[in-house]
């Protein structure tokens, strides 16, 4: 029998290595990590594919029942519940609780895409409908596929890459007719500033650009720009109400 007809009566066949023991090493491969990223957004898709209107709010994890700015992220998702939208957060503390417990309490409903970290972050308490994810892009697509518009609350790092990400989407007409609501003109101020003197005078952004953010210091005025657009009353994001700029 020739040596290669030999060869290939011994290869295992693709179900043998299916149902076959193999070395554990093989799940942290790339061509086994894409299955893996190909779960997570069929699961995110199938878990928020009838969730409806929706809002995605963002702000710090430090932020402490008691502060100012928690008090105003409940009151916001408070209104936005009862305006009939879904709250989406990051599902952690902070901010997130906020903006959780106010929608639920309220009678919305509540959303959390939790985050797999080096230093556990526990899902908070407020939630209706809870998912956890591994990869951070795979969570940012859900926030933005099912959602009207974002609310970004003061917060750190993470807060800033989901708000300029929701920007860059909205600049290149990845995505339309979605406002980008900043709250509290006193700590986005100083971005703005930047933004403005520095960014747009190297040319790095045109002037139009500077019209996709907007402030809001009331969760009322919040409220009534992201349904603006959801309901077709502004550009991108321009509508009634102070630029952030």
């Amino acid at each position: 029998m020739p040596g290669d007809e030999i060869e290939r009566r011994h290869r295992p066949t693709e179900d043998e290595r299916l149902l076959g023991r193999q070395d554990a090493a093989f799940i942290h491969t790339d061509p086994w990590r894409i299955h893996r990223i190909t779960s997570e957004f069929v699961e995110g898709f199938d878990a928020l594919a009838e969730v409806g209107l929706a809002v995605s709010m963002f702000g710090s994890a430090r932020t402490r029942p008691g502060d100012a700015m928690y008090a105003a992220a409940e009151a916001t998702a408070a209104a936005f519940a009862r305006a009939g939208y879904a709250v989406i957060t990051g599902g952690g503390p902070g901010i997130m609780e906020a903006c959780n417990k106010g929608a639920q309490e309220a009678g919305g409903l509540s959303i959390g895409a939790g985050i797999e970290l080096p230093r556990e972050q526990h899902l908070n308490g407020y939630l209706d409908l809870a998912l956890n994810f591994r990869y951070f892009f795979v969570r940012k697509t859900m926030f933005v596929k099912y959602a009207e518009g974002f609310v970004v609350f003061p917060g750190g790092f993470g807060t800033l890459d989901e708000m300029f990400e929701s920007l860059t989407l909205i600049q290149t007409h990845k995505v339309r007719m979605f406002p980008t609501v900043l709250y509290g003109h006193h700590y986005w101020s100083g971005l703005a500033d930047w933004v403005r003197e520095t960014v747009l005078a190297a040319g790095n952004v045109a002037e139009d650009d500077l019209e996709l953010l907007q402030v809001a210091d009331s969760p009322e005025e919040t409220v009534e720009m992201v349904v603006a657009c959801t309901t077709g009353a502004c550009g991108h994001a321009r509508h009634a109400g102070r630029r952030l700029t």
